[in-house]
This record gives structure tokens, sequence and C-alpha cells, in this order.
């Protein structure tokens, strides 16, 4: 059992490694310039989601083509979960059981936000869903892939868009997925928020969404429950190493290398064992 009363010592340990694993080079869509292509990677926060339609509301010409990914994965019913709880749309939970990520998140495009599909029904933005990746490699393999089907062979800039906890690795999956390509799109990382641990009087432990933009009204237990952001959090930082164990050029060579700083390795050490983390 993860003990969630903690120092602050330890909170500061975790938003160094949060900050690293979101990677924000974006820190808002709605203060982005253009773009040719934006990828949403299923996940079960529903706030970035609707940061990413009410950026592409506001701004109709922010991308050219909006990529929704993710099939049926560990998250998933997660996401089901959190559309289920939610104040603003519950209302399509029941629709949900079964379906992927990315046809879930379309569902809430097109019941929510009308004005965004309107742009893309007359072709002002086009919205490509790839409903089959399990996790954050595929993502980039079938995004790259129903790209070209769709005869999008070649890019400048591309954004991702993923859960900040993943949004480091996710990004260099895409960077390894195009490495045979020149000249290299560019890609940029956009978290839409970075999570930030804080204690209450009582040394309990909570996370906040720090600096999180225009368009995320965040609900009540919206973020991650502790012991998962925990989880996340700590399977990362293995899995980036590029060694034998890691997903780097030197290990299963999913994602180019990335190279973690010696805070980061320090910060994760010590938690490490503070948490009695288990791999």
């Amino acid at each position: 059992m993860v003990p969630f009363s903690l120092s602050s010592t330890d909170v500061s340990d975790i938003d160094t490694i949060s900050e690293f694993l979101a990677h924000s080079e974006i820190p808002s869509l709605h203060n982005w310039g253009s773009v040719d292509v934006i990828v949403l990677c299923g996940n079960a926060i529903l706030q970035i989601a609707e940061h990413v339609f009410s950026a592409l509301t506001a701004q109709p010409l922010l991308a050219k083509t909006l990529v929704i990914c993710g099939g049926i994965g560990h998250s998933t019913r997660l996401l089901y979960e959190a559309f289920g709880q939610s104040r603003k749309y519950s209302d399509l939970a029941h629709e949900l059981d079964g379906l992927p990520e990315a046809i879930a998140y379309e569902l809430m495009l097109q019941r929510y936000y009308p004005e965004l599909a309107e742009s893309i029904k007359h072709g002002t933005l086009k919205l490509i869903i790839e409903d089959k990746s399990e996790n954050c490699g595929a993502n980039a393999i079938q995004t790259r892939r129903v790209l070209e089907l769709h005869a999008i062979s070649t890019m400048k800039s591309c954004v991702i868009v993923q859960d900040p906890t993943m949004s480091l690795r996710t990004l260099a999956a895409f960077q390894h997925t195009y490495k045979d390509v020149s000249p290299s799109p560019e890609f940029f990382a956009c978290p839409t928020f970075v999570p930030k641990a804080y204690l209450d009087e009582a040394s309990q432990m909570h996370i906040l969404a720090k600096h999180a933009g225009p368009g995320i009204d965040f609900e009540p237990a919206a973020l991650w429950k502790n012991q998962r952001f925990f989880d996340l959090l700590m399977g990362e930082i293995p899995r980036l190493r590029d060694d034998e164990n890691g997903y780097g050029p030197n290990g299963k060579n999913f994602i180019v290398h990335v190279t973690i700083p010696e805070e980061v390795e320090a910060a994760w050490t010590r938690l490490h064992k503070v948490l009695d983390f288990k791999r």
C-alpha cells in the first residue's frame, strides 16, 4: 500500500518528475499558431479533449487535420467511468460500453461541440478517426497509417496532445515513427496542463492541474486517483531510460533516445524508496 501521508520533499520530487514527463512545449492551443495536424491521443481525462475541441472551435484555422486516436486499452474503462462521473458529459456514458476511445471522443465532439462539428462537415477541418491503437507506440504508428490512407504523407508540423504523464514518451514515439521521413515533421507536445501535487493540513496529497489553459473546466475527481498517478509517474522513467530494459534505441527501440536529467533520476530513486514501488 502506498502511504499518502508524504513530506514536502516527496511532493517536490513528484513535481520534478511530473514536469519532466509532461514536457509542456505548448501550454495552450488557444495561444498557438496554425499547424498541419493535431493528434488527440485517447486517455481518461476528459478536460484534455475539452481543451482541444474548444481551441479548434475558437480558432477554426488552428489545424488542417485533427486525428483522434485510441482503441480499447488499459485506460478505456477509466474513460467510461470519467464520462459517467462528469456533470457535463454524463449523458454519453450509457452509449460508450465497448467503444474505442477515439469513437467516445468523436461522440463527445459531435454532441457537445456543434460549431466544430459543422466546421468538419463543411471541410474547414478534416477529422480522421484511428480506433485500433492500444498504447503510445501504436498511437504513433497507427496515426501515420491513417494519415497516409487519407493522402497526408507529408506534414511540416504536428501537435501531440496526450495525458501529461505520458506526453514525453508519446512525443518520442512519434519522432521514432517518422525517423525515416526527410525532412522530418516538427512535433510538439501539448499535455494541456501539468499535474502538481500539494499537501493539505493533514499531510495528505492532492493533485492540481497547473497552468491549465482556457477551455478546461476541471470537475471534482477529474484527475487520477493518487495510486494510479504514482503508478503512472514511477512507471514512465524506466520506460524512458535508454538501456536494455527501456524503450529507447538501446532497448526495445520503440522511441527515440530521451535524456533523463540527473535531478529527475534522483527524485525517482528517492520516491521509489518512499512509495515502496514495485514494477
